[in-house]
């Protein structure tokens, strides 16, 4: 393995950014989180173009982050409404880690808008941490480092 490097067309992170790496992508998937349902409430709540609002929504969805689920209003046509799917709620994380990226490097002036918290009943901040399989917890991020996987292509030295 010394001097060879993984070839990074095979790569988890590159995946994961073709669905959600667009601003708007994740920005969707967080108001679900916050019970947007419905097309008109994510574009009130994002301010989101609805051409672009939904091609958002065709990509999670056609990536399994989203499902369509059909209502009808009385009097009105059959539409749709989104709902995360267990990929989607698995993206809770990544999303909380974000927000502590943030609040930590680009803090707000006034403070965090948002503190994500515990419940029921415990109501502390809850922060996302690095554990190992070895059960090594709060594991220092500079502290890892990236290993071939038993997908990885290796490139010529």
């Amino acid at each position: 393995m010394e001097g060879r490097r993984i070839d990074p067309a095979n790569c988890s992170v590159a995946r994961a950014l073709s669905v959600v790496g667009e601003r708007w992508s994740l920005l969707i998937v967080r108001e679900a989180f916050d019970g947007a349902r419905r097309f008109a409430e994510f574009q009130s709540r994002l301010g989101l173009a609805r051409n672009l609002l939904s091609t958002r929504l065709d990509t999670l969805t056609a990536a399994g982050v989203l499902r369509r689920v059909p209502y009808r209003e009385p009097g009105d046509r059959q539409r749709h409404e989104y709902h995360l799917t267990e990929q989607g709620q698995a993206l809770r994380p990544t999303l909380i880690a974000l927000l502590q990226w943030a609040d930590d490097y680009l803090p707000a002036p006034e403070g965090p808008s948002v503190v994500v918290r515990h419940h029921p009943g415990c109501d502390e901040p809850v922060t996302v941490v690095l554990e190992c399989a070895g059960g090594h917890t709060h594991v220092d991020p500079q502290d890892v480092y990236r290993a071939p996987g038993p997908g990885a292509r290796l490139l010529p030295a």
